[in-house]
């Protein structure tokens, strides 16, 4: 297997505020404190503890934790003296979900971290706790399957599919609300994390366009859901089975790892 974080983000592009306060003014509709983006960094925390309890580094990740729980569609890993077929087409569909909790080192789990608590807690108080986590768990399963269509013999892992589809349904929210993105610094945000993308080896490709697609998509449809003055739970169905279908087709593509879809 050859290993390819689904990456991590510049500091210098982290720097950049991507909702000013005339943003937040105009997206506030949820008071409270922002709990589940402060579960999700910590969850994201404990698995960082996992990988180096499990034998990983604080320089570049590794460990036991991220071979069994790392995606891959398939790859094989040495037990004593055996070699042992990993991967989604094993029925390790689980992989899908749990390598966006795992990283490449303290600086990838760091940025990330940073990033999603920047993004996170603007996007939860804008939609509720429980959209708010639908938006995040579909925008990973998309960053999962974009793994999958591309690279899936790469072991892989990383919150960053999860980030760019944070940062893909700001710039969607800000612009249907005639808020600009360039202003704002989302758009500058995004483009320099897209060079950042293809300029860098050993970066996910797939997860990365996966999880801008899947919310921008699912902002889009939510967007249009508010828009109509539709019930607000069928914004929660449309991003559950939007979830549900990319873990569905993570699953089908991650068993053509001998052929991949795009790739």
């Amino acid at each position: 297997m050859r290993n390819a974080s689904v990456g991590f983000h510049c500091p210098s592009c982290a720097s950049v505020s991507p909702i000013d306060k005339r943003t937040q003014r105009k997206l506030r509709s949820f008071t409270g404190d922002p709990i589940t983006t402060r579960a999700l960094i910590a969850l994201n925390a404990l698995a960082f503890i996992w990988i180096l309890i499990s034998g990983g580094s604080v320089s570049s990740g590794g460990g036991s934790s991220t071979l069994d729980y790392g995606l891959v569609g398939f790859g094989r890993i040495r037990e004593a003296s055996q070699l042992i077929d990993v991967g989604v087409a094993e029925g390790e569909w689980w992989r899908l979900i749990t390598s966006a909790f795992l990283h490449a080192g303290l600086l990838h789990f760091a940025v990330n971290m940073y990033l999603l608590w920047v993004l996170g807690q603007q996007l939860e108080r804008l939609h509720g706790r429980s959209r708010y986590l639908g938006l995040y768990f579909g925008s990973l399963a998309a960053g999962s399957l974009g793994v999958m269509l591309l690279d899936p013999t790469a072991l892989t892992v990383g919150a960053s599919g999860a980030v760019f589809g944070l940062m893909s349904a700001t710039f969607i929210h800000q612009k249907r609300r005639g808020i600009s993105p360039w202003r704002s610094g989302i758009g500058g945000l995004l483009i320099l994390n897209l060079i950042f993308t293809f300029g860098r080896s050993g970066i996910s490709i797939g997860g990365h366009l996966g999880g801008l697609l899947g919310g921008a998509c699912l902002a889009w449809a939510i967007e249009e859901i508010d828009r109509k003055r539709l019930n607000r739970n069928l914004g929660l169905a449309v991003i559950t089975t939007f979830t549900l279908l990319c873990l569905v087709a993570g699953i089908w593509a991650g068993n053509r790892w001998y052929d991949p879809v795009l790739g």
